[in-house]
């Protein structure tokens, strides 16, 4: 059975309105991959004796783990599968040279499901038995296989708004002049059809994106036909042309860039003044990445359960059908609310973003970055005129050295938010970074902790490090450098060992797949010996000789227990002073035990011993049960 990943990796506690989760909802992508199967492909992809991978096999495995990853983390896209240059057609144009593998008899996409992985990963067993591969553009024919895939793809493409969907075709194939072997009038018409093909389709909103094989002996010429089909200028070209010449162990990486792109949360309007406001589109840059919660699931049927919550009476026992109602504590007092109330009171902001002023860079500092920033770039498509207007104050911002204070947040977060400019940075192979402003999250006032001083005893002394120990410290800090360190470097390991396990059980493997924990510390580059000297001699310096490390662990332990036992003395010491002042008995015949503050409860508890975990009414149970009520 094929789980819906959406609900199998659903966050339980998901922030409808946090804007990390609105990206699923204001933009998913449509992708169709294009592979091609000619000849060529089967073709092993290097000369070394002892790698007989083939191109294909290479474009299947990429895509197999672009599949995996995707299932994970944008499980709400959906792809399609095509191969052209075949001999056997699938799809609903019956067009030749096309064979669509997951979706051939419907006018839509699919997303990615582990059954569709499982016999995507084998497609190669049966490929040339089932499916087969041939030269689809051959001389004396008109069939051309590479329009038909491009029209195929179109086809398939075509639900959804280009403003709330991004469609996407990528294109894999080591071929770099499909009509090489046709002359004359027929390869020019081919050629301008077929690249006509493609401007339609980008008309459209259709981005075609190319990831060329280069091969042992000749490297992906794009200049001969592609560079026209994609409308590639000097420099995108040479930058195409730098990823073709990359080792084929690279291309997994080309298709993940090419596939997690930075996308588009939302659209905010932007206030600047009485009158004046332009329209910003934002980008999440770093999006946390966390388990999925767990589905329950029947045990008979194995499909996904829906729960019910009900509200009970703790007076009757009887089920309550009125409209539920909320209080807050106030003076003594309950105050009640309406959830339509609490909603209404909670409204502080409609979502939009309002200028308060500009300071100097230098009054932000670094601690009042409170989360990864937004990125904010402008937007003419509803308010023209946008762009100019944010260019002026982009300028501005970074001749003056200053950034703006705003007031931002949705209708239950608001925020003051600093909005920082920044430069376009580029080289000479294109852009690195663009221009825009970043969104940084301030806290306010009663979120800030003043650090707290340890006042030490008067007639102690402050422990300082010697010369001698900062001298021995300062060879040990170089030795143990990162070299290029880089938070990209490091996966989360308990998240790849989380969806390791998934991926095994999903797609029914024997063997769980090894994960590498980047975060371990290199043992092997410790046990170096100018480092293991290095440390050595820091231990000395700060221990002494003749420390004992097991013995130092020891009474350090047996000090932290003798000052928890003395603590928990003192809790319990004050527990029986407070508890006295009540009179329990009475209390409890009373029944007025509940109308007791959960402290009051637990200083009864605390003074015998008992636990005093739980909430109000187990606190309460227990009191009972101890003075036998």
């Amino acid at each position: 059975m094929d789980l819906d990943p959406e609900d199998v990796f659903r966050d339980d506690d998901e922030d409808r309105e946090n804007e990390f989760y609105q990206e699923r909802d204001s933009t998913k992508e449509l992708v169709v991959y294009l592979v091609d199967a000619s000849p060529k492909m089967f073709s092993p992809a290097s000369k070394a004796k002892d790698q007989e991978e083939t191109f294909f096999h290479i474009a299947v495995s990429c895509i197999s783990q672009s599949l995996k990853t995707q299932i994970i983390n944008r499980s709400y896209d959906e792809v399609a599968l095509c191969f052209f240059n075949t001999r056997e057609k699938k799809n609903l144009q019956d067009l030749n040279g096309v064979f669509i593998f997951n979706v051939a008899e419907r006018e839509y996409l699919d997303r990615p499901t582990a059954r569709l992985i499982k016999e995507f990963s084998c497609i190669e067993d049966t490929f040339m038995s089932k499916i087969g591969g041939q030269y689809g553009i051959v001389s004396g024919s008109r069939d051309n296989s590479l329009y038909n895939a491009l029209w195929v793809a179109q086809a398939l493409l075509r639900k959804g708004s280009a403003k709330t969907v991004d469609k996407r075709i990528l294109l894999f194939t080591n071929e770099d002049d499909p009509f090489g072997s046709i002359k004359g009038a027929t390869r020019t018409d081919m050629t301008r059809t077929t690249i006509q093909r493609a401007k339609d389709a980008q008309d459209l909103g259709i981005s075609i994106e190319l990831l060329p094989f280069s091969g042992p002996d000749d490297e992906f010429n794009a200049s001969l036909f592609y560079a026209d089909l994609l409308g590639l200028e000097d420099d995108h070209l040479k930058q195409l042309i730098l990823s073709a010449g990359e080792k084929l162990e690279d291309m997994k990486d080309q298709l993940r860039k090419k596939m997690f792109k930075k996308r588009k949360v939302r659209r905010i309007t932007f206030s600047i003044v009485n009158g004046i406001s332009i329209e910003l589109n934002t980008y999440a840059l770093i999006r946390p990445t966390l388990p999925g919660a767990i589905t329950w699931l029947d045990s008979v049927t194995n499909l996904p359960l829906k729960t019910e919550r009900s509200f009970v009476c703790a007076d009757t026992g009887a089920l309550v059908q009125e409209p539920a109602k909320r209080f807050h504590s106030y003076k003594n007092e309950n105050v009640k609310f309406s959830v339509e109330e609490l909603s209404e009171i909670k409204k502080v902001s409609m979502g939009n973003l309002r200028l308060l002023g500009f300071k100097p860079l230098s009054c932000l500092k670094d601690y009042d970055n409170l989360r990864p920033s937004t990125f904010l770039f402008p937007s003419d498509e509803e308010i023209i005129g946008s762009t100019c207007i944010f260019i002026a104050l982009h300028s501005s911002m970074l001749r003056l050295k200053r950034f703006a204070v705003a007031f931002y947040g949705s209708s239950t977060h608001p925020q003051i938010v600093a909005l920082v400019a920044q430069d376009e940075i580029a080289n000479s192979s294109g852009q690195v970074e663009p221009p825009g402003m970043h969104m940084i999250y301030l806290p306010y006032s009663d979120d800030i902790r003043q650090i707290e001083e340890l006042h030490m005893n008067v007639d102690s002394v402050t422990p300082r490090a010697t010369d001698d120990q900062i001298k021995k410290s300062t060879p040990l800090v170089r030795r143990v450098d990162l070299k290029d360190f880089s938070v990209c470097q490091f996966s989360n390991p308990a998240l790849q060992r989380h969806y390791a396990v998934l991926e095994a059980l999903a797609l029914d493997e024997d063997e769980m797949p090894e994960i590498r924990d980047e975060t371990v510390p290199d043992e092997e580059g410790m046990a170096r010996p100018g480092i293991v000297n290095t440390l050595e001699e820091f231990k000395v310096a700060v221990y002494g000789e003749n420390h004992d490390l097991e013995e130092a662990d020891c009474q350090s332990s047996t000090a932290s227990s003798s000052v928890i036992s003395k603590k928990r003395k003192d809790l319990t010491d004050d527990a029986v002073t407070e508890s006295a002042n009540y009179d329990w008995a009475d209390l409890a015949d009373s029944g007025k035990l509940k109308n007791l503050t959960n402290i009051a409860l637990k200083y009864y508890l605390a003074a015998h011993n008992l636990p005093v975990t739980g909430k109000k009414e187990a606190l309460i149970s227990r009191i009972l049960t101890h003075m036998g009520k």
